[in-house]
């Protein structure tokens, strides 16, 4: 059940950029200029990603960064959590 959330939790936000790619591209068209970012955004930091191009097209000001910290605060809270889970297992092989 652990590894189904980790799994679940690793490719979730991926699996979300790609399903909400493929159903509004213009929307990705209108937030990003260039391929790049979204794809290292989608590699590096999804959840962040997602949040910017819910709040971007409109304009990035006053709550909608809000949203954003929140992206960046899920994207570091899942990659401690991570951390945590490979720092268990390496405790408990001692």
């Amino acid at each position: 059940m652990c590894c189904f959330a980790v799994i679940l939790g690793f490719f979730g936000p991926r699996f979300g950029i790609l399903v909400w790619y493929l159903a509004d591209p213009t929307r990705w068209s209108m937030s990003f200029s260039t391929w790049i970012w979204p794809l290292l955004g989608s590699l590096f930091a999804p959840w962040t990603t997602l949040m910017y191009v819910a709040v971007a097209p409109g304009g990035v000001q006053g709550f909608n960064w809000f949203w954003i910290v929140l992206g960046i605060l899920a994207d570091l809270a899942s990659y401690a959590a991570e951390g945590r889970k490979g720092g268990e297992r390496v405790g408990a092989s001692r």
